[in-house]
């Protein structure tokens, strides 16, 4: 299976030019669709970057790609092989969105939502069309996590699974293949991380920046290379079985949302949009974090592609 030959990619917000300028860069014509001029500037701008951090990557350029931004959401779909959705995390708009996109192409036209965890059976419960309708779950920034997730819903049929994990590979990604589940796999668990490192926040355990350190230089150096799964074999199942048995029973099992973030929230202290959250953040300091958080990321793909994985 090859990149598709036209894309279209519905929503232009954070993940929006990214997936763009990748399916460019393997050679696919891309027309990038919002509601709004201003949106659609801000896109070309961070389709512009994405693009030089495919640079430093060293992707190669598949000739004939392109993208272009488009108001008009008909305009965008002619002639598409594959359209991306990915509009903001709101079950109404993406079934309206969805039901727009039906209008406007072929039933043979593969449709596939980025949701982050809306279940894929939910969105097309009122799709004339929900065999041809998949989750491609991309992990941000989309341009540089060379993962996605492909996630079938109740009527998606095997031959649309298979020419999506086929389109996946065919531009150097990882394809995970998964059970509908809420929040798919990686934000089921990233979000247990998350809940953990909170409360042993909130509970005065750590600071914000020694748990990041432990987090970052413990779990995830050793995760980058080797996955959970083959982690426990590493450890012993043993070893495992000896430690749970203590620790299962104290970790966090709060089923609501952290004081911490909830507190915070209120105070429309949101993080790096609103340039302050959990950490402060000074004139600058956040297009300064972004660029190292950017060359990091850069960096450890370049190292990890060069081993065998684990």
């Amino acid at each position: 299976m090859n990149v598709p030959k036209t894309s279209a990619v519905i929503g232009s917000g954070t993940m929006g030019p990214g997936i763009a300028a990748l399916l460019a860069r393997y050679g696919s014509t891309v027309r990038l669709n919002d509601i709004s001029e201003e949106a659609l500037q801000r896109a070309e701008t961070a389709c512009t970057t994405a693009s030089s951090v495919l640079n430093q990557l060293e992707i190669p350029t598949v000739p004939g790609g392109s993208v272009s931004y488009e108001l008009d959401l008909a305009t965008a779909l002619t002639g598409a092989d594959l359209v991306i959705e990915a509009v903001p995390e709101k079950l109404e708009l993406k079934k309206s969105v969805l039901a727009q996109i039906e209008a406007a192409v072929g039933a043979e036209v593969i449709i596939a939502t980025n949701t982050s965890g809306i279940p894929i059976s939910d969105m097309a419960g009122a799709m004339s069309h929900p065999e041809r309708f998949i989750g491609m779950h991309w992990s941000n920034p989309p341009h540089l996590i060379p993962m996605i997730e492909v996630i079938r819903g109740e009527q998606t049929t095997a031959e649309v699974e298979d020419a999506l994990v086929g389109i996946v590979k065919a531009f150097g990604y990882e394809a995970v293949i998964e059970k509908e589940v809420p929040g798919f796999i990686e934000n089921r668990v990233l979000y247990a991380i998350m809940r953990e490192c909170l409360s042993l926040v909130e509970q005065g355990v750590a600071t914000q920046e020694d748990l990041d350190t432990c987090v970052k230089w413990g779990i995830g150096y050793k995760l980058a290379v080797i996955g959970p799964m083959r982690l426990l074999d590493m450890a012993g199942l043993d070893i495992y079985e000896s430690v749970s048995s203590y620790l299962n029973p104290d970790l966090s099992n709060e089923s609501g949302i952290s004081p911490l973030v909830t507190d915070l929230t209120k105070q429309n202290k949101l993080g790096m949009k609103t340039e302050d959250g959990i950490y402060p953040y000074g004139e600058g300091d956040v297009a300064a974090k972004r660029a190292d958080i950017l060359r990091g990321l850069v960096t450890v793909r370049k190292a990890l592609s060069e081993i065998t994985p684990v």
